[in-house]
């Protein structure tokens, strides 16, 4: 495994995030991972040099969290060998202080833990002002519950707005950002990673293997996710026809490199300056092995090009515009 730096603060995390939305009980997903699985997958990744995880209060109504928390406690000797992100927003309240202050202490206590690493914003909150937001999380890292502050699924200017509030504050600012990125849906290209670079920020980007649609040929495709996570049917099948083009070059490389169509995918973003860590979601041990191998993968110039050539622009899917809202299946 590698190691970067997150943003503009001290976290030295793995550059493969395991994103933990597949673990809590059973409910609409229909696929999520129970507790021995749990173990089972948190072990693994920890023994392949894993050290950075990723969930949120209301993956698997919190019991997410609960899992995770358990896992950490049987394969964990020291907190601060690991880093553990967490999310507030899709709960009562949203992001206003009482909201914030309510949240933070379900997660703790679900994780077992005394403070997370990385506290993000699900969603930005058009209901409750920006100040609001801000200064109440600058109260969980001045308290030493949150040691650092993210933010994800917002467009640009908000983020912008969000840190120039902070900073005439004196306040904690945002030092990372998880935006939907990956290979079929670049739109964060246009603005988004040009400010993160001037921000010294990072990405870790969800959907980084667009819910398995670039692993294989989409016609391939019979999980149980695919079959049931109607929230990535309308995120992606729509534009299938163009982007099954550009998932016949990742077959095409793969094939060149003799490596998974996954790895490919995984090692073209990691290629990017501003990436710090793809959330990838697993079910299965051998796709986070996969997932990992990735890390050691150096595309060429020619191949990334050929990648990317036949890219064509797609509608904006994970930021909010006010009043929308997400489409039908589980949130990301």
């Amino acid at each position: 495994m590698e190691y970067v730096q997150l943003g503009k603060s001290d976290l030295k995390v793995s550059k493969i995030c395991l994103g933990c939305m597949s673990f809590g009980e059973a409910g609409e997903n229909g696929w999520t991972l129970n507790q021995e699985q749990t173990d089972e997958m948190i072990k693994k990744a920890l023994d392949l040099g894993i050290n950075f995880f990723d969930t949120a209060n209301c993956y698997g109504k919190g019991t997410s969290e609960t899992f995770i928390g358990n896992s950490f406690k049987k394969f964990v000797k020291d907190r601060k060998d690991i880093i553990v992100a967490t999310k507030v927003f899709n709960n009562e309240g949203g992001l206003s202080k009482e909201a914030i202050f309510r949240e933070i202490e379900g997660s703790l206590k679900r994780l077992q833990m005394d403070y997370v690493d990385l506290y993000i914003i699900h969603r930005w909150d058009y209901k409750v002002p920006i100040e609001e937001t801000m200064e109440a999380l600058n109260e969980l890292v001045k308290n030493k519950k949150v040691r650092y502050l993210g933010c994800s699924a917002i467009f640009p200017y908000q983020l912008y707005k969000a840190n120039a509030i902070a900073r005439k504050n004196g306040w904690a600012e945002f030092i990372s950002i998880q935006n939907h990125y990956n290979i079929i849906y670049r739109e964060e290209e246009r603005e988004m990673m040009q400010l993160l670079e001037e921000e010294k920020m990072g990405m870790t980007p969800y959907c980084p293997l667009a819910a398995g649609r670039v692993c294989r040929m989409w016609d391939d495709e019979n999980s149980k996710r695919y079959q049931v996570d109607w929230g990535n049917k309308k995120k992606y099948d729509h534009f299938k026809d163009k982007d099954l083009l550009i998932i016949q070059r990742i077959k095409e490389v793969s094939e060149k490199l003799k490596i998974s169509m996954a790895q490919v995918a995984l090692a073209w973003m990691l290629s990017k300056p501003v990436i710090a860590a793809p959330v990838v979601g697993c079910t299965k041990i051998s796709q986070l092995e996969d997932a990992c191998l990735s890390v050691k993968v150096k595309l060429s110039e020619e191949d990334i090009k050929y990648l990317e050539e036949l890219y064509m622009p797609h509608p904006i899917r994970g930021a909010l515009k006010k009043g929308e809202r997400p489409g039908p299946g589980p949130r990301k």
